[in-house]
């Protein structure tokens, strides 16, 4: 089969896909060597066909593609469809809605945590994916047979594996619980890289308030030169020396070149200058204005609280058979252990239901955990005198 690699065609092809219910789609992207991916080939199925398209041929705009995206009258399948939507977004500003992605309605299945498309696909129809072609160059021009073959496998499969999760999420009761989850994957917030708040991404042990306004500066400022350059944050500077950075605090570039981690002669390059300046605005910043974290950890008795929380946690999620990471995060627990009120999915909708009330009495002694028959259950103590 040949890709799509002009407008007219790709038209007539989405207005086909649009007189369905749902389609499957994935894309292939790079970006390996940029801030943002690079799309290089998308593929979508019906019921009926499938085709692929060649989205960096010359002769082709994307417009009818987003239509389709944007069609709310079609549901559109993705597996793992944060990257996917992320390239939309991108590209033209726009959510794909509505959607389903596969690997959400996994977990709530209890098919475990973040399940490759390959083991869904083996374990719901049986069939071997050839994924040889996963780490290939798709920008490369033509397109091979096997790479086209491999492109389209995706697509078709993913047919299958949508239709036997929704029938047993409607069995199951469940089809909300992955809503809720696809709200969040549709939200705008999800994907806007807001410099400001890429801090927050970076697992630092960063802690003081001076420290903190450091990191917030430098990390934007890495955030506004990656996008700026289209290169990947890495590639700006690593993560480890945005921590040193944040907590040494260097304002010369003397004291920059003394950080160990710093690149030899980063301090004398523009960037470095520019580094040190955001230093300094991050040292000028008014203490209180700066976000308080609230990890729980501070919290008496909070680790031991943590921990027996993540033991109901896994209990709740074997019982339940739903994955334990789309009930609740380490975060969360953590959250849980310092506040009651925690503002965490775990503490709304179905998952307080399963988990977040349970939480609340473990944490306050109504509820314990015992071990009968070699497996953990909760016993109520709340009507004990």
């Amino acid at each position: 089969m040949e890709p799509i690699t002009r407008t007219d065609a790709l038209a007539v092809a989405c207005r086909r896909l649009a007189q369905h219910p749902y389609v499957t789609v994935d894309t292939e992207f790079l970006r390996e060597s940029t801030y943002y991916p690079r799309l290089c080939v998308m593929q979508m199925a019906s019921p009926e066909e499938a085709f692929v398209v060649d989205a960096l041929s010359p002769e082709l705009d994307l417009a009818p593609f987003f239509d389709l995206m944007a069609d709310e009258r079609v549901l559109k399948v993705f597996h793992a469809a944060r990257q996917d939507i992320e390239i939309v977004w991108h590209r033209a500003g726009l959510i794909p809605a509505p959607i389903f992605d596969t690997q959400v309605a996994a977990m709530v299945l209890g098919h475990g945590d973040s399940i490759s498309y390959e083991q869904l696909v083996q374990r719901i129809t049986g069939d071997a994916i050839d994924k040889s072609h996963r780490f290939t160059d798709w920008s490369k021009r033509p397109l091979s047979d096997a790479q086209l073959s491999y492109a389209i496998s995706d697509v078709t499969h993913l047919r299958a594996v949508y239709l036997a999760l929704a029938d047993d999420l409607e069995k199951r009761g469940r089809a909300n619980w992955v809503m809720e989850e696809m709200r969040v994957l549709t939200s705008p917030e999800t994907y806007r890289m807001d410099p400001e708040s890429a801090w927050e991404r970076l697992k630092t042990r960063v802690r003081k308030p001076k420290e903190i306004a450091v990191l917030m500066e430098v990390a934007a400022w890495r955030e506004r030169e990656a996008q700026e350059r289209d290169v990947p944050r890495q590639r700006v500077i690593k993560d480890d020396v945005l921590g040193d950075i944040a907590t040494q605090a260097p304002i010369t570039p003397e004291k920059l070149a003394a950080l160990r981690s710093v690149p030899k002669g980063f301090e004398r390059s523009k960037w470095g200058q520019d580094l040190i300046e955001s230093v300094k605005r991050g040292l000028a910043r008014d203490p209180k204005t700066l976000p308080k974290l609230d990890r729980g950890r501070g919290a008496a008795n909070g680790g031991a609280t943590v921990e027996l929380l993540k033991v109901l946690l896994r209990m709740t999620a074997e019982r339940h058979g739903v994955a334990a990471k789309v009930i609740a995060t380490v975060d969360d627990l953590d959250r849980i252990a310092a506040d009651d009120h925690a503002d965490v999915p775990a503490m709304k909708g179905w998952r307080r239901e399963l988990f977040g009330d349970k939480a609340l009495k473990l944490k306050h002694g109504q509820l314990a955990l015992a071990i009968e028959r070699g497996r953990v259950i909760g016993v109520d103590r709340s009507t004990e005198q």
